[in-house]
């Protein structure tokens, strides 16, 4: 599996738009997006930062994974995004190592990225997503290298 960077640093928050404002407030980060995944009940907002972003993932309804998060443990630190080369490959070399996952194949996500999360209790209770870029999009070559 060749992984090329962490993507983005994701933070579970209990509202978007607060933390967005405090983000660009405070910090003076620049919201580039924020997109919304109604299946999953989840809405993000991801702030470029070098060949990074910072993920804001808001749960919108109570027995999502996030807001479990947020309820459990407060705001903070959710998950880490890997990009990978292809993820396909990444998933199927995980699954011979016997790697617990929690996608077995990958699902669109932020971006139109391909991704997929591995089990925290397979990475010492860490939470990873591992992510690949559309290679055709001309929009997700532009964000990837604002970040």
């Amino acid at each position: 599996m060749k992984i090329t960077r962490v993507e983005h640093i994701a933070i579970a928050v209990e509202n978007l738009e607060s933390v967005a404002k405090l983000f660009q407030d405070t910090l003076g980060l620049k919201l580039e997006y924020t997109e919304e995944f109604p299946a999953q009940n989840t809405r993000i907002g991801m702030f470029p930062l070098g060949d990074c972003a910072i993920e804001l993932v808001q749960g919108t309804a109570p027995a999502t994974r996030s807001a479990k998060w947020v309820a459990e443990k407060g705001q903070g630190l959710y998950h880490l995004c890997l990009e990978v080369e292809d993820i396909d490959s990444a998933l199927v070399e995980l699954k011979e190592k016997g790697v617990k996952l929690i996608h077995e194949t990958p699902v669109i996500g932020h971006g139109n990225c391909r991704i997929a999360f591995i089990d925290p209790s397979a990475t010492g209770n860490v939470l990873f997503e591992l992510a690949e870029h559309p290679k055709e999009d001309p929009k997700s070559a532009t964000m990837a290298s604002t970040r």
